[in-house]
């Protein structure tokens, strides 16, 4: 369907596309075709619609003043309906059939399967998503003089049915087919909720979303079951994973109990960064700042090690307390260093980066709505959300030494490949 209507940015070849379009024969189409083909080609879908339903009720019927059609089958009065076309209602008068030997109306399946929204549900979605309010969609509308638009409940319940199979969809999505080696784990507030989100990175660089779970905090009771669910639903981890956080002890805890001796933890280097600023008079930071940055940036684990030591023993002169914040999980922020995978990956996986870009995917299409009536509605919109951004994410940098990370990963975890 796809090959017949797309017509191409080239003149010639639109104008070609289009005469071809024309000389369509409707009714040598099958029905299933006759259908999407009207549905896309608005207004020139309304010209047929009549032709359609024409020729359902003369073959219920037969030819007017002749005995040929289903016996028992009258025609019966005309009346004004509705069908949807594109993402428009559009009105239309039908004839109606009557079968007089079951003494009720026969429906006519063409009028009834034009009537059904499913094309019109994904286009509201979308919109939707994209910022445009239920409450003014009427005016967004595309301007056809003969449609008239959906009011804001036949909308907003559209939006409901839609995002629900969005929801499943993402929630109940089988995971093993995919060969994931990196996991990204962070949170996102959606007012008092913190919505947990996985990302995962396959062998190929490709970015995974694999679910969230709502919560109060990133507790460890919370992430646990989250984590589970995931490996119910097909996550592998025999191969080993390294997973990437900022420094939620709740988040890091539930890696560790669930994934047990298949994972390494690498600490988002930033996080570490900023949270020991935090402690630092505004005059200390930018020097602090940069010293911390230079000795992440050491190629090597023993450079680096050095270069927190001496950032150490200087901070310990300013602020006991960023020195305690800096030794805390230290090891765990140079676990990239230690694989000897900084040059190649470092600027991937060293920090949780590579999950900041959807969040930001996320937000623009989730913070405009400013309340929420349930927890339904925030876990449908960010699934939506989810699913509308996972085809435009980039391929991770340095998504081609991926291979040798496992190696690496196997070899520091003592597992073999299986």
């Amino acid at each position: 369907m796809k090959r017949i209507l797309r017509i191409g940015k080239d003149v010639k070849a639109r104008r070609a596309r289009v005469k071809e379009l024309m000389t369509l024969k409707l009714g040598e189409l099958e029905m299933d075709l006759k259908l999407q083909l009207i549905q896309e080609l608005i207004p020139l879908g309304l010209m047929h619609v009549g032709e359609l339903l024409t020729e359902e009720v003369k073959t219920l019927v037969g030819d007017r003043y002749k005995r040929n059609g289903t016996p028992g089958h009258v025609r019966w009065a005309k009346q004004w309906g509705s069908v949807n076309i594109g993402e428009q209602k559009l009105p239309i008068r039908y004839q109606r059939v009557r079968d007089r030997r079951k003494a009720r109306e026969a429906e006519l399946t063409t009028y009834k399967r034009l009537q059904q929204p499913h094309r019109l549900d994904e286009g509201l979605l979308t919109k939707i998503l994209l910022g445009l309010s239920c409450r003014r969609y009427q005016e967004c509308s595309e301007a056809i003089p003969e449609a008239f638009s959906l009011s804001p409940s036949t909308v907003s319940r559209r939006f409901i049915r839609a995002s629900t199979k969005k929801l499943r969809e993402l929630m109940e999505r089988r995971l093993d087919t995919h060969d994931i080696i990196v996991l990204i784990i962070d949170g996102k507030r959606f007012a008092e909720d913190e919505m947990i989100i996985s990302l995962g990175v396959t062998l190929e660089g490709k970015k995974v979303l694999l679910g969230f779970t709502q919560a109060a905090t990133e507790n460890a009771s919370v992430c646990k079951e989250f984590l589970k669910s995931v490996l119910e639903r097909g996550l592998r981890i025999d191969q080993g994973l390294l997973c990437v956080m900022h420094g939620s002890k709740g988040i890091r805890k539930a890696v560790e109990e669930v994934f047990g001796a298949y994972a390494l933890i690498q600490r988002c280097q930033w996080h570490k960064r900023e949270n020991v600023l935090a402690y630092l008079p505004k005059g200390r930071k930018a020097h602090f700042r940069r010293l911390l940055q230079n000795a992440y940036e050491q190629p090597t684990y023993e450079a680096s090690k050095g270069a927190l030591m001496r950032v150490k023993k200087e901070l310990s002169l300013v602020n006991k307390s960023a020195v305690r914040r800096l030794e805390e999980g230290i090891e765990q922020t140079l676990t990239l260093h230690r694989l000897g995978l900084f040059e190649k990956q470092g600027r991937s996986l060293t920090t949780s980066n590579s999950i900041e870009s959807p969040m930001s995917l996320i937000g623009q299409r989730t913070d405009k709505v400013d309340y929420c009536k349930n927890s339904n509605q925030k876990q449908r919109s960010l699934a939506t959300a989810l699913l509308d951004i996972e085809p435009r994410l980039n391929r991770i940098r340095g998504y081609r030494y991926l291979p040798e990370s496992r190696v690496a990963i196997q070899r520091e975890l003592g597992i073999g490949g299986q």
